[in-house]
């Protein structure tokens, strides 16, 4: 990867945890159904709460707190902006895709076209005891959606 683009992705981690979409956890009042996860990395303490709306078979609302790490927090907040609207199919399709880039230890580039500014943690599975920071909304996401199908 070149320095430039780690630099861009290096600022899109660095944007996205200081000013967090999605923050703070809001009362879902749409239609539908509504789910919600809480995520605990018992290795560093980060945790995330996460609460996702489907209405009409799409990712109607995501919103979430937590605290913890630029990553884990980032993390979140990416996630959010890709989400919104999607298909729940396709949303869960993103959360396979990009754990498949995080267990990859750095063998697999993530695909911007699919993953769109959460290409920005390719870097990340390089580093095994980050890569569940980065996780760990996505994972609270899959269950909040698979219990808002329930």
């Amino acid at each position: 990867m070149s320095t430039g683009l780690e630099q861009l992705y290096q600022q899109i981690i660095l944007d996205h945890a200081k000013a967090r979409h999605g923050s703070p956890l809001r009362e879902y009042d749409g239609a539908g159904r509504v789910g919600e996860s809480h995520q605990l990395n018992p290795v560093c303490g980060d945790e995330i709460t996460l609460r996702a709306g489907v209405a009409d078979g799409a990712v109607a609302s995501v919103s979430w707190d937590g605290a913890g790490c630029a990553i884990s927090m980032a993390s979140a907040s990416v996630l959010t902006d890709l989400v919104q609207g999607l298909p729940r199919d396709e949303a869960i399709g993103l959360v396979d895709s990009f754990r498949e880039v995080m267990r990859s230890r750095g063998r697999i580039e993530a695909d911007e076209e699919v993953l769109g500014d959460a290409a920005a943690f390719s870097g990340v599975s390089r580093f095994p005891a980050r890569v569940k920071c980065a996780m760990l909304a996505w994972v609270a996401l899959e269950e909040s959606l698979l219990a808002a199908n329930a």
